[in-house]
């Protein structure tokens, strides 16, 4: 009988409403067959902020858990055997900050730091250009990557202390070579400043780049991902070796896991989303030679909300039917000798090449005129995508195609998903408040002293980092302290205000009927597209504005994270005819709310205003009785009838 491969690892992406909550779902999905965690952070957490935050206000707990300080940390592990678990973080910008937390907390266990495994995702590049959970400008933020490099490799050689991340660049619509040329672009960058900073001494540095991972997307073109993965394979060896100087192969070699794809996935017959998850599975698992270390699926529901524990073992069950009971773990690499597999995998390597190249050109991956470049590129792309998907040149079945459907028993009445009680968020001031009052607040204050000169004198923070956990310091006042050395960032949108003219019938005719509505309006139509809250999910915002824009609009879109008297104090400084709420972390119903209220203190409560995201159609009844005079969610996927509706609305008097 034939030797069966080990399975790779089996996660499930979750967290949510506290770290008690998230526990229990973690010690659930482990006993159902998980082998590894893969935590979801709230976007207060992601973002820098403690949980009573103005800007943290609806968002608490709503996308991942809320760790605010060592105690959450304490409870999210609890029971959880940390020598033996293979724990994935997906954490960007206070990546250095959870680490510690996560280290703090196994010291107090006498776990050996040596014994810890697991990744930090800690790709700011990729958080510029997609998903946007950024903090801190360029150079600073790589520098924090380097740190937590130089701080692994010496103290936990188990860990993955960056993960390249080309999840969200798929997810913004790159295609196969954007996708993978950014991300090697990116680790080349991070690998160029640990070598420019001295941080890791040399007879360190060949381990550092054995430990660098990569974290893919894989869509339902599992042919083309199957050969996206062989060339970004072909092509990191060929990096390692040649540009670093790598002669171990074993420390060449390309290591990453895989989220796959959920921007495929339909809020119209969400059922068919198992079948999509399928496929994109066997782009990270037929081939041995390029097969995923560490795989996690979305659930079937992701488009209506967050995933029942249900939902997340469906997914699980998947995984292990593949790993368990086909026969894919028995064989050698299946795709090697196919004509096919190679010419497709020799053309992608020699334009992710070509690409990667260009980048350099520009100053590298973590300069500003390349971020400005793929940024472009990545939004042109997914206006492509949207645009196929909209005249049916891409099928998707149940949405451009086949739309017929018997209703579905999976989605009949409430519950299909997971709701986050509102009283959550209290729950977890209320403890920070708690945490706070029973610290020592001079060991705080001596902490976080030490952390601002360590930042000032550019010495690694990832020791004064630990000692702020054990000082009981918070997620919040370690950012603040960041910050103030730092500075912050915006990054670019991708979105111009103009552009050339363009010619499309379809588009003609959209910008006529613009025209008209100006006329009747007396000014051009003006549309404020703006992202209140912490939600850096902009793909969406960033295509509304760039079909208004062609439509002839004068289309206003600054990027995101404004809180709502921002977005009130730019609507009464530009006067736009119909403001866009963009949300998409299920904190629609406050944020909006809390701009009509603005409005409406201004003195702007004639403005119309609408609202786009992942909304359940229960919460789009809300947001009308509250004034938003339209609602989309993603079976809205025609933007021609969109802008037709906001014209409409616009003109509505």
């Amino acid at each position: 009988m034939p030797v069966r491969d080990k399975p790779w690892i089996f996660r499930t992406y979750a967290g949510h409403s506290s770290a008690a909550a998230s526990n229990a779902l973690y010690r659930g999905n482990l006993a159902k067959g998980q082998t590894g965690l893969s935590v979801a952070f709230d976007l207060p957490t992601q973002t820098g902020y403690d949980s009573d935050h103005p800007l943290a206000k609806g968002e608490v707990g709503k996308v991942g858990v809320p760790i605010g300080h060592l105690g959450d940390m304490r409870t999210l592990l609890d029971g959880i055997p940390l020598d033996k678990m293979n724990t994935s973080m997906t954490i960007n910008a206070p990546a250095a900050w959870l680490l510690a937390l996560y280290v703090a907390v196994a010291d107090e266990r006498g776990v050996a730091r040596t014994n810890l495994q697991g990744t930090t995702q800690n790709d700011i590049i990729k958080e510029y250009l997609a998903r946007g959970t950024y903090i801190f400008p360029p150079d600073p933020a790589l520098k924090l990557t380097t740190d937590t490099i130089a701080f692994t490799t010496r103290e936990m050689p188990k860990w993955n202390p960056v993960n390249l991340c080309s999840y969200h660049l798929q997810e913004a619509g790159a295609d196969a070579v954007e996708e993978a040329a950014f991300a090697l672009a990116a680790a080349i960058a991070v690998l160029d400043a640990c070598r420019k900073n001295g941080a890791i001494p040399a007879e360190e540095f060949p381990k550092a780049v054995g430990r660098i991972s990569f974290f893919v997307n894989s869509g339902v073109k599992f042919i083309t991902e199957i050969c996206k993965l062989r060339a970004m394979a072909h092509i990191w060896n060929e990096t390692t070796k040649g540009r670093y100087g790598i002669d171990d192969s074993k420390l060449r070699l390309f290591r990453y896991g895989v989220q796959v794809n959920s921007l495929g996935l339909t809020e119209q017959q969400p059922e068919n989303n198992v079948y999509r998850i399928l496929f994109g599975m066997l782009g990270v698992t037929l081939s041995k030679n390029a097969r995923a270390r560490a795989v996690q699926l979305p659930a079937w529901n992701e488009a209506l909300g967050l995933p029942r524990p249900w939902d997340q073992q469906w997914s699980l069950r998947l995984q292990q039917i593949g790993a368990l009971e086909t026969d894919m773990l028995e064989y050698e690499d299946i795709f090697d000798g196919s004509r096919v597999i190679e010419e497709k995998v020799a053309l992608l390597v020699a334009q992710v090449s070509e690409e990667i190249a260009r980048i350099e050109k520009l100053g590298g991956a973590a300069s500003q005129a390349a971020l400005e470049y793929m940024k472009e590129r990545l939004v042109r792309s997914n206006a492509a995508r949207v645009e196929a998907i909209e005249s049916g040149e891409d099928i998707r079945v149940g949405v451009n195609a086949y739309a017929e459907t018997e209703p579905s028993p999976l989605t009949a009445g409430n519950g299909n998903f997971i709701v986050v009680d509102e009283a959550a968020e209290h729950e977890q001031i209320a403890r920070l408040a708690a945490w706070r009052a029973a610290r020592d607040s001079n060991a705080v204050q001596t902490a976080l002293g030490a952390l601002e000169r360590a930042a000032k004198e550019g010495t690694n923070i990832v020791l004064p980092s630990i000692d702020c956990a054990r000082a009981g310091v918070t997620t919040g006042e370690w950012a603040d302290a960041l910050r103030r050395v730092y500075g912050e960032y915006r990054a670019p949108t991708g979105v111009a205000r103009s552009a050339p003219a363009r010619n499309d019938e379809h588009i003609v005719a959209l910008r006529e009927e613009v025209e008209d509505a100006s006329r009747k309006l007396g000014r051009k139509l003006t549309f404020l597209v703006a992202k209140p809250g912490l939600d850096g999910h902009s793909n969406g915002a960033e295509q509304i504005a760039i079909r208004a824009r062609d439509a002839g609009m004068d289309v206003i879109y600054d990027g995101i994270r404004f809180t709502a008297e921002e977005i009130v104090a730019a609507a009464g400084e530009q006067r736009p005819h119909i403001i866009g709420l963009s949300i998409l972390s299920g904190s629609h119903v406050s944020l909006a709310r809390e701009v009509m209220a603005k409005l409406t203190e201004a003195g702007l409560s004639s403005i119309k205003v609408v609202a786009g995201g992942i909304i359940p159609p229960e919460d789009e009844e809300r947001l009308k009785t509250a004034g938003i005079a339209a609602v989309f969610s993603p079976k809205n996927y025609d933007l021609d009838a969109i802008m037709r509706e906001i014209v409409a609305i616009a003109t509505n008097a």
